[in-house]
């Protein structure tokens, strides 16, 4: 899909009477600025010739009659009738007058068929400019977004001695603002008052606000302060750049001092309380308004949209266009994106009509704020039919397309529209990174990173904590490694969100001792950075570390949320305190104020479940306050098959295939405790249930990473590259596992099979395959990192212990899945080869949004 912009039109229209015979380029800007020359150039030499071969007296093709220049220009209607006026100008010598020289200068800066390089060639004509054709001239290079060619004329200007006004430094102050050029800006000051310019009120007023879109408000009070007479301008002036850095305080000391406080002025406090969020500030300046304008209105509406108080957002809007106020594209932004947040739909429909009565639809933002609208309110079909019938799109345009799509699951589509956009900025890259991300697909979030590195394109904070999350839940630790060294080379500020995905990812790779350091390193620190220490650590078994923390946490005043909780009931599930985990959970309830949810009681069934009290976790499902959830009653089946009660077992298995009929893990461990008991008549049912509602075992996978490239095995595979070399080293694993007393469970095997091929089916795990191959592609004393798609069997939980002691390897295994399943996540050192069992909850929080995830 191609970008549409105007661009043919308005070249057409420029460029339509240039020349009859020749046709002008589409292409670009750059072509047309080149054929301009040229045509020019031409007509120059073509006039020129004319005269040397005749009288010399120029013939205008269009017959311009040969009146004094000051009638031909307004007369003049294309690019073509003023060359030839200029040309006739240069050959007769007039353009020496400076007089006539100003006129044909201004008439070409004001001009819609000349640009900024025929001005300057026409500037170039001048043999002695006066001031006021140097301040035409550099005015032009501001108005024309070039600021700083404004600095380099004035260079030039000094070379030649020409003539400075009072008007001069006012455009050279205004062009270091623009640029926010503070040196530069300090040496136009100095200018001012070595040539005896520092008492024009008009001048300091651009001083101020100069000082003040650079964010010097010392400079710029400085400024105010000495001037011998403050007028309106000055006083808004001071005000407008207090509110530019947010100075509250200093901006109510300057609005209270206003001799006169006028609209502008009360306009500037309302945005500035809307920035701060003192909407109860902002509203009462708003109804002590004598006379409100269109930008009082906005102010407040954009006021109640910044701090997220969407509905009055809303009725403010209706009270305005029922007041009869002018709207224009700023507040009908600020309310559609109010009704975004709504999921109004149908509200920002009436707004749709009414900006199309007002007649302002094509303006691009607000084009780019409907897109967002309809595609944040599922809308995307509407969305997409704006974007294509859309006159004017710019980068905005096709991001916020890119980023409807995904938002609407449509991961594909988005991608192709990435694919064809002509221009990809770090917004486009990190919209896809993102959303292959929130999607689950994270090998494509790694691959569109790397396209982003070949592109050249730095990536923000925000790509990172989506590139980190790909990386933990992938196991590439050596990538996230890298980005964090990445980080820390290019000073990025690690914020709440890039700091906390950082903790996560390194306590799910086992990493401790660097997960403390960031969090040490971190000074902005969330309750969301708190709970990913606080769940992490009690993952990797620090459990009392994870409780000391939580303690730590309040200490500092961080108040914990329901997450928190989750994460401490978890710590003393892993070791088995259930006394201190009722505990927790009654403070939830009583000190805290929090309400426990479904995750909560699920949480305490897991605990009591652990420690064998089955009847005990019963009870508590049968009395919780709302109805169980799957995850739930999944918890203590598994804690009924741990501790063999397998009858209650058999009976919440049997309950649980009817309330999720489609959940293969409950079909599977349903079928493993009829197996435990020999019951393989119930086996041979729960398969045939499996076969009639079509429900199919999750395979199982394991992903090791190794030189920086992420490897899957599935159980029994024999494809991988490698499988020979990881055959020999599956053989001398059995042999020093044997020697070391490790006994294969084959209670694990669900089959009618003798021992000997149920033995050999166990080392066929893809988990054990991931194992060899790590023993096989990583050098120690890299620990071998795995993780598992579901969750690890108790022999391949045996197993990789005993491979750590008999091969002197760290080994991290960690099994995420999906939000109804649990996390298994275990650790092996040579130094401590005591298993850290831990179903864990894990609660991710990604940008403000607390994520729930039983892995």
């Amino acid at each position: 899909m191609a970008a549409k912009t105007p661009e043919n039109l308005l070249t057409k229209i420029a460029t339509a009477n240039i020349n009859n015979d020749e046709e002008v380029p589409r292409s670009s800007t750059l072509m047309l600025k080149k054929r301009r020359s040229e045509l020019w150039e031409n007509f120059v030499q073509r006039e020129r010739d004319a005269v040397g071969g005749s009288s010399g007296e120029i013939e205008v093709e269009d017959e311009v009659e040969e009146e004094h220049h000051e009638t031909q220009l307004p007369k003049c209607k294309n690019l073509k009738q003023f060359n030839q006026i200029l040309s006739q100008m240069i050959l007769t010598g007039f353009i020496r007058d400076t007089y006539a020289a100003s006129r044909v200068l201004k008439f070409s800066t004001d001009s819609y068929f000349s640009d900024i390089d025929l001005s300057f060639r026409v500037f170039n004509q001048i043999e002695n400019p006066n001031g006021f054709i140097w301040n035409t001239m550099m005015k032009t290079y501001i108005q024309k977004s070039c600021p700083q060619k404004t600095l380099g004329l004035y260079k030039l200007m000094l070379g030649k001695n020409g003539d400075r006004d009072n008007y001069t430094y006012p455009i050279l102050v205004q062009a270091c603002a623009l640029r926010g050029a503070e040196f530069e800006g300090k040496q136009m000051h100095s200018h001012v008052l070595k040539f005896g310019f520092g008492l024009d009120v008009y001048g300091q007023n651009t001083l101020i606000n100069m000082y003040a879109a650079c964010e010097n408000m010392r400079d710029a009070r400085n400024v105010f302060d000495k001037m011998p007479v403050l007028d309106s301008v000055a006083w808004n002036s001071i005000l407008a750049g207090y509110v530019r850095v947010g100075n509250v305080e200093q901006a109510k000391c300057i609005y209270e001092k206003m001799p006169v406080r006028n609209t502008i002025a009360s306009n500037s406090m309302i945005v500035l309380f809307g920035k701060r969020g003192c909407v109860s500030e902002a509203r009462r300046l708003f109804d002590e308004l004598p006379q409100k304008d269109m930008v009082s209105w906005s102010a407040l509406i954009s006021c109640f949209e910044q701090n997220e108080m969407f509905e009055e957002a809303l009725k403010m809007f209706v009270k305005m266009v029922a007041e009869g106020v002018m709207l224009d594209e700023v507040v009908v932004v600020s309310v559609l994106s109010a009704c975004a947040h709504l999921s109004a739909v149908h509200t920002g429909k009436l707004i749709h009509g009414l900006v199309v009565k007002i007649g302002v639809e094509s303006y691009v933002n607000l084009c780019n704020a409907f897109i967002h609208m309809y595609s944040n309110c599922g809308e995307i079909t509407v969305a997409e039919k704006l974007f294509n019938a859309a006159y004017i799109l710019d980068q905005i345009s096709w991001n916020s397309m890119i980023s409807g799509y995904l938002r609407c699951s449509l991961v594909e589509t988005a991608q192709r529209l990435f694919d064809s956009m002509p221009e990809k900025d770090v917004v486009s890259w990190s919209a896809m990174i993102s959303g292959y991300a929130q999607h689950d697909r994270f090998s494509e979030t790694l691959a569109v990173f790397q396209e982003m590195q070949l592109s050249g394109i730095r990536p923000d904070e925000t790509t990172l904590v989506s590139v980190i999350s790909a990386c933990t839940h992938l196991s590439a630790l050596d990538l996230g490694q890298w980005i964090h060294a990445y980080i820390r080379k290019n000073r990025l500020n690690v914020n709440v969100f890039l700091g906390t995905t950082l903790i996560n990812m390194y306590l799910k790779c086992g990493c401790v001792e660097n997960a403390l350091e960031v969090f040490d390193e971190t000074a902005e620190k969330g309750v969301s950075t708190w709970n990913a220490l606080i769940l992490g650590l009690a993952m990797n078994g620090l459990v009392e570390k994870s409780l000391e923390m939580f303690a730590e946490m309040k200490k500092c005043g961080v108040a914990p949320n329901e997450i928190t909780f989750m994460g401490v009931v978890g710590a003393c599930r892993h070791m088995g305190l259930v006394d201190e985990g009722r505990r927790h959970f009654d403070s939830m309830i009583q000190e805290h104020k929090i309400e426990p949810n479904v995750k909560h009681y699920g949480c305490m069934v897991d605990l009591l479940g652990r420690a064998g009290m089955l009847k005990e976790a019963e009870d508590l499902i049968e009395s919780m306050p709302m109805t169980p959830d799957v995850a739930t009653w999944g918890a203590l089946l598994g804690a009924c098959k741990k501790h063999g009660d397998h009858d209650r077992g058999e009976r919440i298995g049997r309950k649980l295939i009817e309330l999720d009929p489609n959940h293969d893990g409950f079909h599977v461990l349903l079928s493993n405790i009829c197996a435990s008991k020999g019951d393989w008549d119930g086996v041979h049912e729960i398969r045939g249930i499996m076969m009639q509602h079509g429900v199919v075992k999750t395979p199982g996978c394991s992903m090791i990473e190794a030189d920086g490239i992420v490897h899957e095995f599935l159980a029994g595979d024999k494809k991988h590259p490698p499988m020979k070399e990881i055959e020999i080293m599956l053989d001398e694993m059995a042999q020093k596992l044997k020697r070391e007393g490790y006994a294969p469970d084959t209670n694990e095997v669900s089959f009618d099979i003798d021992e000997e091929e149920k033995e050999t089916a166990l080392f066929r795990h893809s988990e054990k395959l991931a194992i060899a191959f790590g023993l096989i592609a990583i050098s120690p004393p890299s620990p071998i990192r795995i993780i598992k798609n579901l969750r690890i069997c108790n022999d391949c939980h045996m197993a990789a212990k005993f491979v750590s002691k008999a091969f002197g390897r760290d080994i991290v295994k960690g099994a995420p899945t999906d939000q109804h399943d649990a996390l298994k996540r275990m650790v092996a050192t040579t130094t401590n080869n005591t298993w850290v069992n831990t179903d864990v909850y894990y609660l991710q929080e990604v940008r403000g949004i607390d994520l729930y995830c039983k892995r």
